[in-house]
């Protein structure tokens, strides 16, 4: 693996594809709202398809630590193999799961009980989930070829081929309603075809990196490999606790829409949402790839803060693209010609947008000490900061709901105030076991 100290110019050619990479990977859904919301059910599909997409995103979280892990301990050949098996068993039991929920009497209790949702967009939610078994299992698979990449520096090329994702994607968004092809079923289609493609370029990639790791043998026969059952279940141990926080972290989408869901004018307070998440979600997963920034630049002596102040730049810049979004011309074009935004709740969808600006300062600071939590093998620290991400993020909705604060302001204020606990929990977590921040 190639070593890396820390410097303005190096870290910035390191973070500047993940951050492109983890803009461009959450556009991917903003885009193809153009064909969810021109289908029969208009603008509220929009509302049923994020919502099957959510409980997706919410199981695929139980395997969220694995690219951490791979970061961690994928260095060798004995521990890549050992990874890919670990992201292979736990794909095949975590899409299992997917469909569960996407089945009756399920389908009727979480879309029609939890969400609330009328039994036709119900229908939508739980087609988009059963149908996104697909795209998730290219999720995973991409998981190796992924760490591969990062562990050599290389993430310029995992940015070129999740910019040729958005590029495919892009195309499929204005091709597909130009044909009738619209709603929930053919937004999910061009999501995952994609995906596929970034999949094998990804792929492509990888490959001469992964014929260069350490100790690699030259039989093929992997019963040959010392150590490597308990190699798994140490990697399985380390996963474990980011994996359990992964899974109540992706809980947070769920308990906002079920409170949002019941404040008043539901469904437009519900459409706020998620057309302005489509915005700030990008801005903020582009600021939270400062966690791999952090393993892969570690701080070099006690007290060193520089990424952490490159964190606080970086999160400011990031800011001026939900900023743009809430200008007269920008936003406008954007929330009511493309998304289809009814008039009503177009102002307020471009000043909370605005509100979204500062996410990205947040978000990166947060990044930054997860990333120093997993290089120092404290995974406990992460999962207890997400832990305290969904408990804080249910006490403001449960807070404010009965108060008769609106949904949309709701959803706001809980999404800050979520990853500054995050952030204090872990800092503490590192404090009080030496590791330092």
């Amino acid at each position: 693996m190639r070593e890396s100290r820390f410097s303005v110019g190096g870290v910035t050619r390191f973070y500047v594809p993940l951050l492109v990479q983890g803009f461009s990977q959450s556009l991917s859904y903003p885009l193809v709202a153009g064909i969810v919301t021109h289908g029969a059910h208009g603008v509220d599909a929009l509302t049923a398809f994020s919502q099957g997409l959510m409980i997706m995103f919410m199981i695929g979280a139980i395997g969220g630590g694995l690219i951490t892990t791979g970061l961690v301990f994928a260095k060798t050949w004995v521990g890549y193999v050992a990874f890919r098996r670990l992201n292979a068993f736990m794909m095949s039991g975590l899409l299992a799961l997917q469909c569960v929920p996407a089945m009756p009497p399920f389908s009727k209790w979480v879309f029609g009980g939890i969400f609330a949702l009328p039994p036709d967009l119900a229908a939508v939610a739980a087609q988009t989930l059963i149908m996104g078994t697909l795209m998730n299992g290219l999720f995973f698979l991409r998981n190796v070829p992924m760490v591969v990449l990062f562990n050599n520096l290389e993430s310029a090329k995992a940015n070129n081929a999740t910019l040729l994702r958005v590029a495919v994607t892009l195309v499929l968004a204005i091709a597909f309603p130009r044909f009738g092809l619209v709603g929930a079923f053919w937004g999910l289609s061009a999501l995952t075809i994609g995906v596929a493609v970034e999949l094998a370029v990804t792929w492509l990639y990888a490959r001469p990196y992964v014929m260069l790791l350490p100790n690699r043998p030259k039989s093929t026969d992997l019963s040959a490999l010392p150590g490597l059952p308990k190699l798994m279940l140490e990697q399985f141990r380390f996963t474990l606790p980011l994996s359990l926080g992964g899974f109540l972290l992706m809980l947070s989408p769920v308990i906002i829409a079920a409170f949002v869901g019941r404040s008043e004018h539901a469904q437009d307070m519900l459409a706020i949402h998620y057309v302005t998440m489509g915005i700030a979600n990008p801005v903020a997963f582009a600021a939270l790839r400062m966690q791999t920034v952090a393993i892969k630049f570690p701080k070099e002596h006690p007290g060193d803060k520089r990424l952490l102040a490159y964190a606080i730049v970086a999160g400011l810049l990031l800011g001026l693209v939900p900023l743009a979004f809430s200008t007269p011309w920008l936003g406008e074009n954007y929330f009511a010609a493309y998304q289809n935004v009814p008039e009503r709740i177009l102002p307020t969808a471009r000043f909370a947008v605005g509100i979204y600006s500062l996410i990205a300062v947040v978000q990166a600071v947060r990044g930054r000490v997860e990333g120093l939590a997993a290089y120092a093998k404290r995974p406990k620290a992460i999962m207890a900061g997400q832990i305290a991400y969904t408990a804080s993020l249910f006490l403001v909705c449960a807070i404010m709901l009965p108060i008769g604060i609106p949904g949309w302001t709701i959803a706001i204020t809980a999404i800050f105030v979520a990853p500054i606990c995050v952030t204090a929990t872990v800092y503490a977590f590192l404090a009080f076991s030496g590791a330092g921040c």
